[in-house]
This record gives structure tokens, sequence and C-alpha cells, in this order.
């Protein structure tokens, strides 16, 4: 028999399922760590690439200077300071990615709580009608 209620149930469900589904459900996959340190590891990457790729960029821009005072000690000088302006970057990037992907990540979890919820809540519904009279643990039956 069809229950509105339980059909109200079901469209929330799948409206869930459809709105939220793909960025909830790959991520639950994981533990909270586990998931943190590979988006860092991937933020690593991606900052030191785009850290290159401007650094070659700026060289080539300004490669008639560079090119001028070829000394020691102005080379080495440049070397730390761009060492350092990469570490102070990469510092603050991996701090603010560490922070994004925690929020994701508990957006995630509550999603899936109210999910689980849901679903809970819809098999009580479903347990008056489908549910076979005799329950077993595991195994055969005979």
């Amino acid at each position: 028999m069809l229950s509105e209620e339980k059909i109200k149930i079901m469209t929330s469900l799948a409206m869930f399922e459809k709105h939220e589904g793909k960025r909830i459900f790959p991520i639950n996959r994981y533990f909270k760590s586990d998931y943190i340190s590979s988006k860092l590891f991937r933020s690593f990457f991606s900052y030191t690439l785009s850290f290159v790729l401007c650094l070659v960029l700026w060289e080539l821009y300004d490669m008639e200077q560079l090119l001028g005072t070829m000394e020691l000690k102005g080379l080495t000088a440049a070397g730390m300071r761009i060492g350092l302006i990469y570490l102070v970057g990469l510092i603050i990037y991996l701090g603010i990615s560490a922070v994004v992907y925690m929020k994701r990540y508990e957006y995630a979890s509550r999603g899936t709580k109210v999910y689980l919820a849901k679903l809970k809540r819809l098999d009580k519904r479903y347990e008056g009608n489908t549910r076979p009279l005799k329950r077993t643990k595991g195994g055969r039956t005979s």
C-alpha cells in the first residue's frame, strides 16, 4: 500500500543523492586523516609546480638584468630570498588547504549522518510490510 510519508522520504532521499551525493559519498570512503593528507600531498605538488612556472616566467621577463649581474653573492642572495618566499608561501597555502579540506570532510560526515537518519526513518516505515517473520544472524537456514 502506498503511503504518502514513505513517498516523501524516498523523494527527499533521491534529491539528496542527486544534489549532494557526488560531493559527500566519495569523501566518506576515507578516514579523516587519510583524506586530508592525500589532499595536502596534492596541494604540495600543485603549489610547487605553480611556483616553478611563475619563477620561470619571472626569470624570462627579467633575463637581461639577471645576466648583467651574474655575481656569486648576488645569485646566492636571490636564491635564498626565493627559497624563503617559497617556504612561507607553501606553509600558508598548506595551512589554508588543510582548513578547507577539514571543513569539506566535516560537511560530508554531517551529510552522511542526515542521509543515514532518513534511511532509518524509511526502514522503520517499511518494517511492518516487508520484513520476514523469522530473522537469522547469518549462515544457512533450514
